[in-house]
């Protein structure tokens, strides 16, 4: 690889949705852009996420990002299957309370330019089967939708390499290399390759790699579990939320299924230096990330925090993170899944699985140059939105790289904001 590739504009760590969609941006432009991941396309979150793209209920400062990539998803898919379709989703209310709750969001956010409707329980009914709980209503939206995570970020990948970019796999990068204050070279598993910026886009483990480059990233991994089902066909197209089980059609004919408490947060040494700008999340979402110490911890105490670029690192010595998922979060799910709409007693469960999510303080992520190292660009933290905005984010980054003025403000996603 080193002798092939010995100089690029722009290198990109890891081959997620977002370091996937940041090279297709750029080889569009005509940018000399890599890269590197240090095991398959998408072998971790991205392949492993709901697979949704909504605006419903996002942070306000994502809202626009999301509606970028609602036009950007569409774009993709009619040149490569990704699995993108407009399905719709329901965020389905109980009481008073959700209804509210709702109207809250929706007042602020339509001001970001979000759209979405208030159904009756009466006209909620007609998008699903027939339902043994008391829904009161739902707030939908008809333009949001849904990917498939096993075809995405390697279809964008592959509109990336048309482009003109270098996508190399099974190659860490182990360092960052700097001269007269600036990037000047990244140093990978195979070699040395210069470069005039680096964009860290390494999921969750991008704050072991920027600790190792001298940067302080507040980032945590939180393990998210899910379920899906052999083909069935449920008469049900739209995605739902329905607060203690989430479910959307897949395009194999079977259903994806979670709930919000299916995650889990292990404590890890990284949670006690982070206890300070973490434990007000915690207890606020308490209701739905259980904590838990177990032999996590220990696995992760054995891993050093720095590590020279001459030897073998922690990302080649564990090249995909691979958990188990947490049975009892998604068991709880499809019983309430089941409950809810019988028809699924008729469903078999084909697979379940687990994957790490990267997530911060204030569950937003850090999309933003690197104050005091010229050249080097962080997009990373997604906290489990990510997938969704994942075409938008990497145009805009690619436009940060560039050194023009990103489509979408990004002022709100800065790592300043952590100081």
């Amino acid at each position: 690889m080193a002798e092939a590739l010995d100089s690029v504009d722009v290198a990109i760590v890891g081959g997620g949705i977002i370091g996937a969609s940041t090279a297709y941006w750029l080889a569009k432009a005509g940018v000399r852009t890599a890269l590197f991941e240090k095991g398959t396309l998408a072998c971790e979150q991205s392949s492993r996420n709901w697979g949704w793209v909504r605006t419903l209920s996002r942070d306000l400062p994502e809202v626009p990002l999301a509606l970028l990539a609602n036009r950007r998803w569409s774009e993709i898919q009619q040149q490569v299957d990704v699995g993108y379709r407009q399905n719709g989703l329901l965020y389905l209310q109980e009481n008073d309370r959700d209804a509210n709750e709702h109207a809250h969001w929706y007042e602020s956010a339509k001001r970001y330019g979000a759209k979405a409707s208030f159904l009756t329980k009466r006209d909620a009914q007609k998008l699903l089967p027939a339902s043994a709980r008391a829904w009161t209503g739902a707030m939908y939206s008809a333009s949001c939708g849904v990917a498939e995570p096993t075809r995405a970020t390697a279809g964008i990948a592959a509109l990336a390499r048309e482009a003109g970019a270098t996508i190399v796999e099974h190659c860490a990068v182990r360092a960052i290399e700097r001269s007269a204050g600036r990037v000047s070279a990244i140093v990978t598993e195979a070699g040395r390759v210069r470069a005039q910026n680096v964009l860290v886009a390494a999921g969750a483990w991008s704050r072991l790699f920027c600790g190792n480059f001298g940067i302080e990233f507040p980032q945590l991994k939180v393990r998210g579990s899910v379920l899906r089902t052999a083909p069935f066909d449920a008469h049900m197209s739209v995605s739902v939320n329905g607060k203690d089980f989430t479910c959307r059609k897949r395009a194999d004919g079977g259903y994806t299924v979670s709930q919000f408490s299916a995650s889990l947060a292990e404590l890890v040494p990284d949670s006690f230096r982070l206890m300070s700008k973490f434990i007000r999340p915690w207890i606020a979402n308490r209701a739905i990330v259980r904590v838990r110490l177990n032999e996590r911890f220990v696995d992760e105490l054995k891993i050093p925090r720095h590590f020279p670029p001459d030897r073998e690192t922690p990302f080649e010595r564990c090249r995909v993170l691979d958990p188990l998922p947490y049975e009892k979060g998604i068991d709880q799910a499809w019983e309430r899944l089941l409950e809810t709409f019988p028809v699924f007693r008729n469903a078999r469960v084909a697979q379940s699985w687990g994957g790490y999510i990267d997530v911060t303080p204030d569950a937003m992520p850090v999309i933003a140059p690197l104050d005091g190292a010229p050249g080097v660009y962080l997009a990373s933290g997604f906290s489990g939105h990510g997938f969704g905005i994942g075409p938008a984010v990497g145009e805009c980054v690619a436009a940060l790289i560039r050194g023009k003025n990103p489509p979408v403000d990004l002022s709100s996603f800065s790592l300043a904001r952590y100081a």
